[in-house]
């Protein structure tokens, strides 16, 4: 996360506690594999995804056979004829595969966003989702842990209307969203007292969705899984995974971690955050995974989702769509 600045004159009131249901991590079996102390991979490009696509956007690919582990990621640089967005399914149950949404918004990338539950119809996204403007489900301001409650905020990725990517924890009141300088200090059976928000910056983002934990912030690998109330959950563990961060520079970094397969075991959180600095991001978060875990990139599914080429619908995705006119290779 960038430097929070505090502010006098732009304040957000003391939170309203609103008590959610927990958290619910997409099905599958948890792999239990030992940790990498600090896991490297060696990066190359993709030449055959690069070769139909613009200087702006490069796809990269990492390999460990050692333990296993397939990694990819997508650097982006915002700039004209690019437009990036956060986007949710308009479907009557709320969900689409990723393939479907790059098909329906001809994206030439496009990779899974935020939590979502599974188990309604419609889905309805888990924690903030801020799409054109337009508030579909706001910030989380508290929890619920067996009998007690949690004030949090969680990770959040954000996009300015000219594209440009932000990670923050962020809050909201009424349509606005706000970002704070750091999540309450939560531990599991120690909630920590009622924050005061009157010191939260306005967050001038047109797109914004939540997920988290958080994984680097200010440069630094910074995992706020218990600030931000994933304790008690399976969210830490070793699983697919997809993420987003900012270089920087200030280019989008979209990752996906495969796993539960034989030729890539998945990622804990230290290990995703790892990868995320390897690829030069200096804020970044984690993103729904798993089943879900999904990068598409002109047309074509890069990764093998859950060891498969099922695509799981999911509800939010981020996408970048070239503008008309703009060709998907360079002249």
């Amino acid at each position: 996360m960038t430097p929070r600045r505090r502010s006098a004159g732009r304040g957000f009131p003391a939170a309203r506690l609103v008590l959610i249901l927990p958290l619910l991590l997409t099905p599958g079996a948890c792999n239990r594999a030992a940790p990498v102390s600090e896991l490297t991979l060696d990066w190359e490009p993709v030449a055959e995804l690069n070769a139909g696509l613009p200087r702006a956007i490069r796809v990269f690919a990492g390999y460990r056979d050692d333990l296993p582990l397939r990694a990819w990621y997508v650097r982006v640089r915002p700039g004209p004829g690019l437009a990036i967005d956060i986007v949710a399914s308009p479907d009557d149950d709320g969900r689409e595969s990723v393939g479907e949404f790059a098909d329906r918004l001809g994206a030439t990338v496009a990779i899974n966003g935020g939590y979502f539950r599974m188990d309604l119809d419609p889905a309805r996204h888990v924690g903030l989702l801020y799409v054109d403007g337009e508030m579909i489900e706001t910030a989380f301001e508290a929890l619920r842990r067996g009998e007690q409650r949690y004030h949090t905020a969680r990770a959040a990725l954000g996009f300015t209307a000219a594209g440009r990517p932000d990670v923050a924890w962020s809050v909201s009141r009424n349509d606005s969203l706000f970002t704070v300088s750091r999540p309450p200090g939560n531990r599991e059976n120690e909630p920590a007292p009622r924050p005061d928000y009157t010191g939260a910056l306005h967050w001038p983002v047109v797109d914004a969705l939540a997920a988290g934990p958080a994984l680097i912030a200010d440069g630094e690998i910074d995992i706020t899984v218990d600030e931000e109330v994933f304790f008690g959950s399976s969210i830490p563990d070793v699983h697919p995974r997809t993420a987003a961060g900012v270089t920087r520079q200030g280019d989008l970094i979209l990752m996906v971690v495969d796993g539960r397969q034989p030729a890539s075991r998945g990622v804990n959180l230290a290990e995703l955050a790892d990868l995320m600095r390897s690829a030069g991001c200096v804020e970044a978060l984690n993103l729904d995974g798993g089943g879900s875990s999904t990068l598409v990139v002109n047309g074509r599914l890069v990764n093998r989702p859950a060891g498969g080429t099922y695509q799981r619908e999911v509800m939010s995705a981020i996408t970048v769509v070239l503008a008309p006119g703009v060709g998907n290779t360079d002249p």
